[in-house]
């Protein structure tokens, strides 16, 4: 399995067949499992074996196909599936930390990670420290021997910062940090973080690898020990596990994964380009773009810039908000990584809870709408759009 390219493993990775030899994975829709007798039961509690199952918060045959084929396709040797994008950042975090401990993070996160480094870490005795994630001598500044975990975005939400992961790494290695970086953007596909320097993987399942707008889902990927040492006792007792219905959604979704999110970032490149020299905008946003501050450093950390890019839109709110309504393909809606064009007005939105002047500081103007292209025809979106722009 290990020689497999990508879609080989996306389609066959981590298959448990049962007794019936299905071809679509089973769905095991249970709460709990029997046991043979009072003694099967106390050894499987002591210490249950790798394909034996003793409650579904603790696992499922189900989720553990779903954990073992994006474990494989990342590269980790174990995953843990969480009920949410946003259990699995809280989980891959809150397990591991204690009073007392540090975290350095990028600035530039999506608002609930931010809520979790901001308010809830800290409600409980974790310091935090918030650096620029693309400047390097804050990270060295920041990151001390009391530091514990590093954390940052791969490519940030939604002004698509790239950060240096190896860079970072090695200055979080000096003090046997752990490096946990949430890839959601970057994807499974077009990253590869642990080989970079990262220690902790996390997704929010719910975006490219749903890819159709159906179910919430999370996972964390890492080394065995910290995955089933740390996050798994951490994540069984709090409740934040996978359900069997949504892991096998999730297993659909990444048969198709690697096809899907090619589609999307030739159509974002196309669509960047197509528009970075419009007068009508004060910038495009997108890593495949020269003019991108970190392109260099994304073409060599990422085989794809992404499915993703933001419009600033010139007019500020008013004109965003006439951009949106003039769409005729695309959606409006908060999600991103969908296999329908979905665009978002992060001021309003995702972004909302920031004050004016953290939003400031971080990009995000009045005018910034975030574009996360679908499989429609390229075409057809490029053309959506600039009639929207028309409209404005």
């Amino acid at each position: 399995m290990e020689d497999w390219k990508t879609r080989t493993k996306l389609v066959h990775s981590g298959i448990r067949r049962s007794q019936y030899g299905e071809v679509a994975e089973g769905i095991f829709m249970t709460q709990g499992f029997v046991y043979d007798s009072a003694e099967a039961a106390e050894a499987r509690f002591l210490e249950a074996g790798p394909d034996e199952f003793i409650y579904a918060r603790y696992g499922n045959p189900t989720v553990k196909m779903f954990e073992d084929r994006i474990a494989a396709l990342e590269g980790a040797e174990d995953a843990f599936a969480t009920a949410s994008g946003m259990a699995a950042v809280n989980g891959a975090l809150t397990s591991m930390l204690k009073a007392g401990d540090h975290v350095v993070a990028a600035r530039a996160l999506f608002g609930s990670c931010l809520y979790i480094l901001e308010d809830v870490l800290t409600r409980f005795g974790v310091e935090v420290t918030f650096v620029d994630g693309t400047d390097l001598a804050q990270w060295k500044r920041a990151i001390n021997k009391d530091t514990k975990a590093v954390f940052f975005e791969t490519m940030s939400n939604p002004t698509l910062e790239v950060v240096d992961i190896p860079a970072v790494a090695k200055l979080a290695r000096r003090v046997d940090a752990k490096v946990i970086v949430d890839n959601v953007f970057a994807t499974p596909v077009f990253s590869r973080a642990l080989e970079q320097g990262a220690d902790v993987v996390v997704y929010s399942a719910t975006k490219h690898i749903d890819g159709q707008g159906r179910a919430l889902g999370g996972v964390i990927l890492g080394t065995k020990e910290f995955i089933r040492k740390t996050v798994e006792p951490y994540l069984k007792h709090t409740g934040g596990s996978m359900s069997p219905f949504t892991a096998w959604i999730m297993l659909k979704g990444l048969e198709t994964l690697d096809l899907r999110v090619r589609a999307q970032a030739a159509t974002a490149q196309a669509m960047a380009e197509a528009l970075q020299w419009d007068s009508r905008l004060e910038r495009v946003i997108y890593p495949g773009l020269e003019q991108h501050p970190q392109h260099v450093l994304a073409g060599h950390m990422l085989e794809k810039p992404g499915t993703v890019l933001s419009l600033d839109i010139k007019g500020g709110k008013d004109a965003a908000f006439r951009f949106l309504n003039a769409l005729k393909i695309m959606t409006i809606s908060n999600n991103l990584g969908d296999a329908k064009s979905i665009v978002t007005h992060p001021a309003t939105t995702t972004h909302q809870r920031l004050s004016e002047e953290q939003r400031a500081e971080l990009g995000i103007s009045p005018g910034l709408v975030r574009v996360s292209l679908g499989i429609e025809d390229s075409d057809d979106l490029i053309a959506d759009v600039k009639q929207a722009l028309d409209a404005v």
